[in-house]
């Protein structure tokens, strides 16, 4: 598993965040200069949003309305889970095709935290979580990862390094639940099995494996028991768990996520890490079924993914000051050529747009000439 987790990491680590972030006053125009650099026609492009539900991304929505001139086409599920089955109804109602894809995560300024939002039509404006449905999907197993590192402990004795594990965490036939790679943290034998020294009325205490001593040359142990806490490092546990499997259903998001959710509940922040993560999986999913579809033959195609970070508005403020951060893109033409742009070249790609957009619609002056306009009676 040493491989796998290595890999896991490295992807978590390739998302580069604060040096390609942009506002999304700017990176819409820049969407749309870029699709039409692309040779995307002014007027026929129809462009789709796969984002949550949340009201939190309604003001990137007026943007994409406003530089695209149309209301884009809904490709999206709660927690920003893409519903490839709208595909096709997508290809019909566009000569060329925009797609932004995004998971989201709310940060308050003030107290420079993830995961939460200021909802101002609340009856006290208060702080909520975002995205709720990440959060949501989260809260078990934070709380199985918040059981672990406090029923596992620390403490030496007579010069000898002592670990302490409750004996609900050495149940590895538990069908759900926190399961504990016991060689990266204990003495085993060498058929992988633990050797404790001794037993205790909860709880069996081990000597501590090679990997647990080097993970903490740096800690300072002490004659008393301590939970090893933020020390449980992500390599050394996982999580099982009954979770639907059904095709973009309401365990999808907690599916994309299980794998990487060791480095999830110990990271610094776990909404962003986890809305970072599943914009990643999501991306990879979505390309694959955007490429077999057959509604989306002989299209231009331009799919982008990232993330939306919603900044909590603050006094004045009605919207948002959402800000983006690509990931990866999607690019394919009317003949079937495509490619696939990594995060640096999708950012630098954008960067080489303008912000300007001489084609953008004033919102405000569609809906005074539509109020304006003789009325249509219904047939009824």
């Amino acid at each position: 598993m040493h491989g796998a987790s290595d890999l896991i990491n490295s992807l978590l680590g390739a998302y580069h965040m604060a040096e390609v972030s942009m506002r999304y006053s700017q990176f819409v125009p820049r969407a749309y200069n870029l699709a039409k650099s692309l040779g995307f026609e002014q007027g026929k492009i129809m462009p789709s949003r796969a984002f949550c539900s949340d009201e939190s991304q309604g003001y990137p929505i007026i943007l994409i309305a406003k530089h695209f001139g149309t209301f884009p086409f809904n490709h999206g599920r709660v927690g920003g889970i893409m519903a490839t089955d709208r595909h096709a109804p997508h290809a019909h109602h566009g000569k060329d095709l925009v797609i932004i894809q995004a998971s989201h995560v709310g940060y308050d300024p003030e107290s420079k935290q993830f995961g939460v939002y200021r909802r101002l039509q609340t009856e006290e404006a208060c702080e909520t979580s975002n995205c709720g449905k990440i959060c949501d999907a989260l809260a078990w197993y934070q709380h199985e990862y918040e059981f672990a590192r406090e029923n596992i402990l620390l403490y030496e004795e007579n010069g000898e390094k002592r670990v302490i594990i409750d004996n609900l965490l050495l149940h590895a036939e538990r069908k759900e639940g926190l399961l504990l790679r016991l060689e990266k943290l204990v003495n085993v034998d060498s058929e992988g099995n633990p050797q404790p020294i001794y037993p205790k009325s909860t709880a069996k205490v081990f000597l501590p494996s090679s990997a647990l001593l080097n993970h903490l040359q740096a800690y300072s142990w002490k004659t008393t028991e301590e939970p090893i806490r933020q020390h449980l490092h992500p390599d050394c546990f996982f999580f099982k768990r009954t979770i639907s499997r059904h095709h973009e259903g309401r365990d999808h998001l907690e599916k994309n996520l299980i794998d990487v959710m060791p480095y999830v509940v110990t990271s610094k922040w776990p909404a962003l890490t986890a809305a970072q993560a599943n914009t990643q999986v999501e991306f990879d999913r979505a390309f694959r079924t955007i490429v077999q579809e057959p509604a989306y033959k002989n299209k231009k195609i331009l799919f982008i993914s990232g993330l939306n970070v919603d900044i909590s508005p603050q006094e004045g403020q009605l919207f948002p000051l959402t800000k983006f951060i690509p990931w990866a893109a999607y690019v394919q033409d009317e003949k079937g050529n495509h490619q696939t742009w990594e995060q640096t070249e999708l950012y630098e790609k954008l960067q080489q747009q303008s912000t300007s957009n001489s084609d953008q619609v004033e919102l405000e002056a569609i809906i005074n000439i539509m109020e304006a306009s003789k009325e249509i009676k219904l047939p009824f």
